[in-house]
């Protein structure tokens, strides 16, 4: 099975964005190692924890990670070749040079000697054959304190989907376009044909492919994504797709109740960290800086509004020139001694959007 899996990805790259496609470093400040690091174990990230991993990095993540940390070692790795080849071109375009390619199996250890302090494996743990053994072998490559970024699909968000999938096979159906022809058939009004106008990733060859042809998905119920974390060295340290909230407990509880129902807001993503103690120098007061993803946003228009799109599945607030221009006073350390009682509480509402990196000194 596992080479069926490469087999899909080296016929159907995924995604296949324009190679000129770029993104805005601002877009970007919920990847930034630093503002991760900082905010789940109240430190600057320490040297041996200064690696990136993108597990399953497809045609497209490289890029994205390397503009959030243009200073950090990122190695990104892939089961298809032809993955590798595009994410590697599209990052030479946009001059991001800090990467290694490894084309292999997240599963079979050849990054023995290797540890990291952030790990990113979006989308790829509901295509293994065992999703646990994959998050056992993250786990292992994190330092202590390290931070895991996950998306698994949930059983509920994807409902439409895997009904869909599941007839296609039975259909024998097995190319984007015998499923293009297909879905031209669909009835006005029907199930099929509402899903359709409304979901984004049948409108590309490849997107079509991965969402409705794919040869391996599992899907999650908030319980049993908890009971295979729960088997693992690592703990749940907050929730980012639609709607959720901060505290995991509570996030954890809302599912559920959706679930009862037989809903979900959204597939599941969730940042995890690897239990164990990170050390902290003894300190007498903290120092508050900006986000480095979000200088020039902060910097730039005196006068109208920026909007940074949101990366934790809560809203960000508009940023009008007052917003800006506290945030700007950030650019440079500024000693949390030095703040009022009102600028400190306006501090912490930007600290949990990962605006503001707040650590000891």
């Amino acid at each position: 099975m596992f080479n069926t899996v490469k087999n899909h990805y080296e016929s159907y790259p995924y995604p296949t964005y324009p190679l000129i496609a770029s993104v805005n470093r601002s877009d970007t400040y919920a990847l930034n190692l630093t503002s991760l690091w900082a905010r789940f174990n109240d430190s600057l990230p320490p040297s041996e924890a200064k690696k990136i991993l993108i597990a399953g990095c497809g045609t497209f993540a490289p890029y994205p990670w390397s503009v959030a940390n243009p200073d950090i070692p990122i190695t990104a790795l892939d089961l298809s070749d032809k993955s590798l080849l595009r994410a590697a071109r599209h990052c030479r375009l946009h001059l991001c040079n800090n990467i290694i390619y490894r084309c292999g199996d997240l599963t079979d250890g050849h990054f023995a000697d290797s540890s990291f302090g952030l790990i990113d494996s979006f989308g790829v743990l509901h295509h293994l054959e065992n999703p646990l053994a994959g998050l056992k072998a993250l786990e292992k490559l994190l330092v202590p304190g390290g931070i895991l970024r996950i998306m698994v699909y949930s059983r509920y968000a994807r409902k439409e989907e895997e009904s869909i999938r599941r007839s296609l096979r039975l259909l024998g159906i097995k190319t984007p376009e015998k499923a293009r022809a297909l879905f031209k058939r669909a009835a006005t009004g029907s199930r099929l044909e509402n899903y359709l106008s409304r979901a984004d990733e049948p409108a590309t060859r490849s997107g079509l492919a991965d969402a409705l042809l794919h040869p391996r998905v599992r899907t999650f119920r908030i319980n049993d994504l908890k009971e295979m974390v729960d088997l693992t060295n690592l703990e749940i340290l907050m929730f980012a797709h639609y709607n959720a909230l901060e505290k995991p407990s509570e996030e954890i509880e809302r599912i559920r109740s959706l679930e009862k129902e037989r809903y979900s807001d959204d597939n599941f993503i969730l940042y995890l960290g690897k239990k164990g103690e990170s050390p902290v120098a003894e300190c007498r007061e903290r120092v508050i800086i900006l986000n480095p993803c979000l200088r020039s946003s902060v910097s730039r228009l005196k006068f109208g509004k920026t909007v940074i799109a949101s990366r934790l599945g809560v809203q960000n607030p508009t940023l009008h020139s007052g917003e800006r221009d506290f945030l700007r006073r950030f650019t440079t350390p500024v000693r949390t001694g030095t703040l009022s009682v009102n600028e400190l509480e306006r501090v912490a509402v930007y600290k949990r959007l990962l605006f503001l990196i707040d650590y000891p000194t």
